[in-house]
């Protein structure tokens, strides 16, 4: 077997989290958060969809942390989103950070929207 080391080029991965917080290339982010290739931000959540909305046309899936355990996004939250043209992949944060880092380590066109653990 052969072992490639993973390279995010200006991409921003998800390091590491934990009961409360994110650490988004080196920087720690309390609460939920919002990372896309070029950018990691705090967001209010499911109640705030304005910044997951302002995506479109710029990514094409978007991966939702549920925290602690996996659940459904608000459908309300899910409807917006998919009428403006964004996939929604709803799973537990631990998860959905761990496919967001795979992922954008290909380039792939996505970002992550996810509640604390």
């Amino acid at each position: 077997m052969q072992f490639h080391e993973v390279t995010y080029d200006s991409a921003q991965p998800v390091d590491s989290y934990g009961p409360g917080f994110f650490r988004v290339a080196g920087e720690v982010i309390h609460g939920a958060i919002l990372v896309t290739e070029d950018m990691a931000i705090s967001w209010d959540g499911p109640d705030d969809p304005a910044p997951l909305l302002a995506l479109a046309g710029k990514i094409d899936v978007l991966f939702y942390g549920t925290g602690a355990d996996p659940a459904h996004p608000p459908a309300a939250l899910r409807t917006a989103l998919e009428e403006a043209g964004i996939g929604v992949e709803a799973m537990a944060s631990a998860p959905a950070c761990r496919t967001y880092n795979v992922l954008i380590s290909e380039g792939r066109r996505i970002a992550l929207a996810a509640l604390p653990v």
